[in-house]
């Protein structure tokens, strides 16, 4: 049991999910100790089984039926129950010990009974638990080759009707008819163990079929078909490895999976899992029928996707390119894609014709995506084509005019050692901006933030004040102004505090106290401090029934 501490806990789940366990050991009940797992139920927004693992290969581990554990993660409910087990860790060893004593005893007490014995046994099991009694049923219709009644018990375990209300399955059954449904799986499983692979293939596809149509009447939010379905596609490609079909006909079904036909959703079948199986004759045609369904639909999300994959894992990146090609985004990310394979594939030159086509099928560079501008000036700058990235940078500013694009115009003219020239031309354009807002054009004042990001701050403060700022951006002036300016800040802040005076709220009261002492730095440099005494005395007076204000205020000093 080395290794199993807090810390380790802490090392699995994450500190957030940890801190959150903690408060889950109150709802941590039945608590069952094995040799080398121990599990509970833990009751948060529904009863969740747990079970943690002692000796796996990778030290603790552990299992959630909850959302969250049920992606592979280890959860609060985990924590919950590692903590309970460390506060009882003393008893630990003996029943674990006591856990290997009462396997060893039961395994020794089945070897010493009789046959006829053992039959009774499993007989009363079976009387009194049905669920048990299906598995065998199964198991024995698979043993004789009963392919009927195999096929009809999986239809029936595939059923929603015993779990449905006017032909809906509810949240709260959804679990257990996984769990039912669950058993086809097995069964399928069961039958390719026991030399019927080829029956097998028959009945996943028809089980596929029926969970699909189960699965529109079934609410499913946790997920549970999902992993049924994700039970069957594993049984699919376990039992054409062992019967090993006809390549062009497993070829021709896997590329009607793919593509939609006979595809549940649940299902997620990768026909390069089966290049194995299909051999060079099977991958051959599943490539054929793949560009002859793709040039049938060249726009087709499933076609395209299925050729890039076929053409990357043969290496063709032509052929990946080419299915790019064929249906290229207006705003040019579909040339960045290409761009990014070529540039992978170690061909620049091509990759980078394709990303500057890009730019110019855009035509109107305020619509680009950005993503292919910063690749294609990342580009530029590599091959010290530092005036081409400034041109495109400016370029793309004057479309978009944003306080981002002015920063990243900035950054390569200064890599080209333009600035002061770029500056100027690109505060033109946000003047001439600002003009015409006050003229009644809608348009963000980008101008004072580009001049505050310059640290330009008695520009920025005369642009505020010729072309209006917003409140946010005023306030930013008067923090920086305020050494120097101290009354030009003060009546911005005193400005800022009214309309929050007729507010209330904790962060309201939080930003009120933030300018209060902002006021009172002003009224210090200014040597009237005693109006500023004055001044809180009266907002105390009338803001005295704001009693969380009032506590602020005091820890303040206010």
């Amino acid at each position: 049991m080395r290794g199993f501490t807090e810390a380790k806990l802490k090392m699995l789940a994450g500190v957030r999910s940890f801190e959150r366990g903690r408060g889950y050991v109150d709802a941590v009940s039945g608590v069952e100790v094995g040799d080398g797992w121990i599990s509970a139920s833990v009751h948060g927004t529904e009863r969740y089984e747990v079970e943690l693992s002692l000796d796996g290969p990778s030290g603790l581990s552990g299992a959630c039926d909850c959302p969250y554990g049920l992606e592979g993660n280890f959860c609060k409910h985990l924590v919950a129950l590692g903590l309970t087990v460390l506060a009882r860790s003393d008893s630990l060893p003996r029943q674990r010990k006591a856990a290997r004593n009462r396997a060893q005893d039961l395994d020794g007490w089945l070897s010493a009974l009789t046959k006829d014995e053992l039959l009774a046994l499993v007989r009363e099991q079976v009387g009194e638990d049905r669920q048990l009694r299906r598995r065998l049923e199964l198991r024995a219709a698979s043993a004789r080759g009963d392919l009927a009644a195999v096929r009809a018990r999986i239809r029936e375990l595939l059923d929603i009707g015993p779990f449905a209300q006017y032909g809906y399955v509810e949240y709260a059954d959804a679990r257990a008819y996984a769990d039912q449904a669950g058993q086809a799986v097995s069964a399928i499983g069961a039958l390719t163990g026991s030399g019927r692979a080829a029956d097998a293939i028959i009945l996943v596809g028809e089980a596929m079929k029926s969970l699909a149509q189960a699965v529109e009447c079934v609410d499913d939010s946790d997920g549970w078909l999902g992993q049924v379905g994700a039970g069957l596609a594993d049984a699919h490609l376990d039992a054409c490895r062992a019967a090993r079909p006809e390549a062009g006909e497993l070829a021709r079904w896997l590329i009607d999976h793919a593509l939609g036909e006979l595809d549940t959703g649940l299902t997620d079948i990768d026909p390069l899992d089966y290049e194995d199986v299909l051999g060079d004759e099977g991958m051959a045609v599943l490539r054929k029928l793949a560009v002859e369904a793709w040039q049938g639909n060249r726009r087709g999300w499933a076609e395209k996707y299925l050729m890039e994959r076929l053409a990357k894992a043969g290496g063709d990146v032509d052929a990946v390119i080419a299915v790019h090609a064929a249906d290229l985004a207006p705003d040019g990310r579909t040339h960045l894609v290409i761009a990014r394979e070529l540039d992978a594939a170690r061909r620049p030159d091509e990759a980078l014709g394709w990303a500057e086509r890009g730019v110019q099928e855009a035509g109107d560079l305020a619509a680009v995506d950005t993503a292919l501008v910063d690749h294609l000036c990342d580009r530029y700058a590599q091959a010290d084509r530092l005036d081409d990235a400034v041109a495109l940078r400016r370029d793309h500013f004057g479309a978009r005019r944003t306080l981002l694009t002015y920063q990243q115009l900035r950054a390569a003219a200064r890599a080209a050692d333009c600035w002061p020239a770029e500056r100027e031309g690109a505060l033109a354009v946000l003047r001439a901006d600002a003009g015409r807002r006050q003229r009644g054009w809608y348009g963000g004042p980008v101008l004072v933030d580009a001049l505050l990001d310059d640290k330009d701050v008695d520009a920025a403060w005369r642009a505020a004040t010729g072309t209006g700022a917003h409140d946010r951006q005023w306030l930013t002036l008067a923090d920086q102004a305020r050494a120097t300016r101290p009354a030009d800040a003060l009546g911005v802040y005193l400005r800022l505090v009214e309309p929050l005076t007729e507010q209330t709220g904790n962060a309201v009261y939080e930003q009120l106290v933030s300018l209060l002492l902002s006021i009172r730095d002003c009224h210090r440099r200014l040597g009237s401090s005693g109006e500023f005494t004055g001044y809180v005395t009266a907002l105390r007076t009338a803001q005295k029934r704001k009693r969380n204000l009032m506590r602020l205020m005091d820890e303040h000093g206010l």
